[in-house]
């Protein structure tokens, strides 16, 4: 009979009947790989899959980046997995991308020293383990992992990692399917979501080069500069020593909030004042006008500014004339970012400068042409944000099970 009482342990409050197991007391072995010698390429073409800890992601690994040969697994001493095998992240845990990261292989495979494989013994679900460590492996890295400026798991240490452990295997079982569930779910929502996205580049492929017109339209598309299509300008940063500059009552965007998306306000933006405005190169910007990053990482990007702002000096304005549509722009300029790029200039950081936007050429049709690009692309977008909207809903769902199940404060069985 299930427990209705719950006690407190250090991965929180559980069940009575419930208990705390370290990894070592419910595995029959561990294994860590290692890497085959560099020096011999003929070593990386063959077909054995070799894991690194960078593939580890919440995942079922059915292909890797890299393929050993059987001379390579022989001479490196390393042991081809089977199907099924839980693996963990166990070196550079400092990095948020790595800590905490599992998998399960989905087909034969080895790995490298980076990772550690599990056998578990009959009493614990293999399933079960992968769910406990997706929810709970980052905090056990932060709290286990030993290192400075690498942050590893010792064998020691990865021996003696916690675990919440159900009585019955059969409980276990059934978190992980209810687990599984979800993520199939998720998993199927997020092929949706990639299919729709490959849809709209096909289609903004074909539209935004006019090799397929929409029914109606048979005007000749004419090359525009960038100058012509309406009102251009840089933007400025108000001096970060004068206090009475910022937090006023004017959006101010730095480049890196433009990444190829469309700008609405979250209202957690960071503001100037009147002042700072006034006594800076910043200016204002239009709602509907076309943003483009032209220094450093972002340089290229493109973003749709819904509401009125003002941005720094690494952002170009383009504030569309009535003959020209901003979202048809938005969507052109982003075909074009290779164009962009091409302009670039300068050190590493590189940067492109606001004459050489002006100057930059783009084949165009006429306004009513573009409304009617713009029109069908959006729909897209929209079921794409739409889906998007409902995978973030299915991911918190997603948590909230997670912290239910596998605290015992939902029992299935």
């Amino acid at each position: 009979m299930k427990s209705s009482n719950f006690k407190h342990t250090e991965l929180g409050t559980i069940p009575d009947d419930w208990g705390i197991k370290e990894f070592q007391d419910v595995m029959t072995g561990f294994f860590s790989g290692a890497t085959p010698y560099r020096g011999r390429p003929d070593y990386y073409k063959g077909e054995i899959k070799w894991i690194t800890s960078g593939e580890l992601n919440y995942n079922i690994i059915t292909d890797t980046n890299e393929k050993i040969n059987e001379e390579a697994v022989r001479n490196t001493n390393l042991k081809i997995l089977p199907v099924g095998t839980f693996l963990f992240a166990i070196t550079g845990l400092e990095a948020e991308g790595t800590r905490g990261s599992c998998a399960i292989t989905g087909v034969e495979a080895t790995t490298n020293q980076s990772c550690m494989a599990l056998f578990p013994k009959e009493a614990l679900d293999n399933n079960y383990l992968y769910h406990f460590y997706v929810w709970q492996g980052k905090k056990l890295a932060i709290k286990y992992c030993q290192g400075t400026k690498q942050q590893s798991y010792t064998a020691k240490t990865a021996r003696t990692l916690p675990i919440i452990l159900p009585p019955t295997k059969s409980e276990q079982t059934a978190i992980a399917t209810a687990l599984s569930d979800a993520d199939a779910l998720i998993g199927n929502l997020e092929k949706l979501i990639l299919k729709k996205q490959n849809i709209k580049k096909g289609v903004m492929q074909e539209l935004l080069t006019g090799k397929k017109r929409l029914e109606g339209f048979n005007g000749k598309w004419r090359k525009r500069r960038i100058i012509e299509l309406g009102n251009s300008f840089a933007g400025g940063t108000p001096s970060t020593f004068n206090s009475k500059y910022w937090n006023g009552n004017i959006i101010w965007l730095p480049s890196g909030r433009i990444q190829n998306n469309i700008l609405r306000n979250t209202g957690t933006e960071t503001t100037i004042t009147e002042l700072g405005l006034k006594e800076s190169a910043a200016k204002l910007i239009k709602p509907k006008s076309v943003l483009i990053a032209i220094t450093g990482a972002t340089c290229g990007n493109i973003g749709l500014l819904l509401f009125q702002a003002s941005a720094n000096q690494s952002v170009i304005a383009i504030e569309p004339d009535d003959q020209n549509n901003a979202t048809f722009l938005y969507y052109l300029l982003i075909m074009n970012r290779r164009k962009i790029l091409q302009l670039q200039t300068g050190s590493a950081q590189g940067g492109v400068n606001l004459n050489s936007i002006r100057k930059l050429k783009l084949v165009m049709p006429d306004l009513k042409e573009q409304e009617a690009i713009t029109n069908i692309i959006e729909g897209l977008d929209t079921q794409i944000e739409d889906l998007e909207s409902k995978l973030a809903k299915f991911k918190m769902i997603k948590q909230g099970m997670m912290q239910a199940l596998l605290t015992g404060k939902i029992r299935l069985i």
